[in-house]
């Protein structure tokens, strides 16, 4: 069963950050994870203004998000975000069509 990476950013340091994106989304892919969305255009329909950078990352399943995220790719890839932004990521299961 699918599985979804959602993650809420706010960069503080661009420079610093752009550092990361040359690493951790490479790290996505060997977990067998792929971009759904990734900080494109967002419009807030229902709630407080959303004004972090989104991005959702789909994977085969929850312990393939969880492998992807505890791996030492992207642990180290990490480190390079630390001091460059502040955010939250949330991993959920996804279900089956037909339920």
């Amino acid at each position: 069963m699918s599985a979804y990476v959602i993650a809420r950013v706010e960069v503080t340091d661009w420079d610093k950050y752009n550092e990361y994106l040359k690493v951790g989304p490479g790290t996505i892919a060997q977990y067998g994870g792929r971009f759904i969305a990734r900080a494109g255009e967002a419009v807030t329909l229902e709630g407080p203004e959303e004004s972090r950078r989104l991005i959702i990352l789909e994977f085969p399943s929850l312990a393939k998000a969880k492998a992807w995220y505890n791996s030492k790719e992207y642990q180290n890839a990490k480190k390079l975000r630390a001091g460059a932004s502040t955010g939250s990521l949330i991993a959920i299961e996804g279900f089956e069509a037909n339920q």
